[in-house]
């Protein structure tokens, strides 16, 4: 196993202020449930003089206040260590570390044995689990573009966005402005999205339609859209990555030569469910061969008496909101940033 020291409260040296004590410290592990209590830590600085000593408490923390920026050695005392345990071979109970004024540095020790791999068997069976949910967020996030493509003819370069703002909706009702559950926040999430589809639809890309702009120009307004979106979501939201409040810390189950958690069972079932509705609704309800009419020929369908502009209008509604809940499941899966649509896109 692997034990180490990490920082308490880690913070960089681009960040570091001035008038903040600079310090050494970090905590004492052995995987993550095995802490450290008792182990001696001594720092000197580069002429020997000796700079401080600490003592892990029973978290394995400690920390050693140093006079400023500059280089020091931190030594580890293995007669401390609990029996049985010692530094991993081919690992030295001294390190160098260079910190800046004002900052906190963390110092990494290799205790205990090096970690067995995970056989190849069980590494090929989980990528491929985690292959099949990343692909079918990708897929439930893109059903929205086939749709426009494929009734309008239009290909949608802000729709990236679109699976951001789902993500990016459902933070702000899950984390800063109702503190909803995430489930809920996730169902407010689909129908604002939904409603944002239908107005870039009614109130865009309609009105350009009628003044006869061509399929190029519209792609043009969709590539501008997808700038002032991206553009307008970090300013509001910020460009560091931030997760939701809800289901972050899940216990693994195991299937076999699967470890997953719940969450990602339910977002693997969940996506599968919406695909199967989406393409029995399509085959068998009448707007589902309205809408395949169409995508074969919108003139002969609205010859045939369909309102092409209502089933335009829907599939940009459904496409929106489906967009959305992707952007849900991709940010409950990593974390949310301006960025997160685009490059599913």
């Amino acid at each position: 196993m692997l034990a180490w020291v990490i920082p308490a409260t880690a913070q960089s040296e681009g960040g570091a202020d001035s008038s903040q004590p600079t310090v050494l410290e970090g905590t004492l592990r052995l995987g993550f449930d095995q802490y450290f209590a008792g182990v001696r830590l001594a720092a000197v600085d580069q002429s020997g003089t000796s700079i401080g000593q600490a003592v892990t408490n029973a978290e394995g923390q400690w920390s050693v206040a140093v006079p400023g920026a500059g280089t020091y050695a931190v030594t580890l005392d293995e007669s401390t260590l609990p029996e049985g345990i010692g530094l991993r071979e081919g690992y030295d109970s001294t390190i160098q570390v260079t910190v800046a004024q004002g900052a906190s540095r963390a110092v990494v020790f290799a205790v205990g044995e090096a970690p067995k791999g995970t056989p190849f068997g069980e590494r090929a069976a989980q990528t491929v689990f985690n292959g099949l949910k990343f692909g079918l967020i990708i897929a439930m996030s893109a059903i929205g573009l086939s749709l426009i493509y494929g009734t309008t003819g239009l290909v949608n370069f802000a729709h990236g966005e679109l699976v951001t703002f789902g993500a990016v909706i459902a933070w702000y009702f899950n984390s800063s402005w109702g503190e909803l559950n995430l489930i809920v926040a996730a169902i407010v999430t689909v129908i604002v999205c939904g409603m944002l589809g239908a107005g870039l639809e009614s109130g865009l890309f309609r009105p350009l339609r009628h003044r006869r702009l061509g399929i190029f120009q519209l792609v043009v307004v969709t590539i501008g859209l997808s700038l002032l979106g991206r553009q307008l979501i970090q300013l509001f939201f910020g460009a560091e990555p931030l997760p939701y409040t809800d289901f972050q810390v899940q216990q693994r189950w195991e299937f076999g030569p699967w470890a997953v958690t719940p969450r990602e069972l339910v977002t693997v079932a969940v996506i599968v469910a919406i695909l199967l509705a989406v393409g029995l609704m399509l085959q068998w309800t009448r707007f589902g061969k309205a809408t395949r009419a169409v995508s074969d020929n919108a003139s002969l369908a609205e010859a045939s008496g369909i309102n092409v502009n209502r089933v335009v209008l829907v599939v940009w509604a459904i496409g929106a909101a489906l967009a959305g809940l992707g952007g849900v499941f991709q940010g409950l899966d990593t974390d949310i940033d301006p960025f997160l649509g685009f490059q599913l896109l």
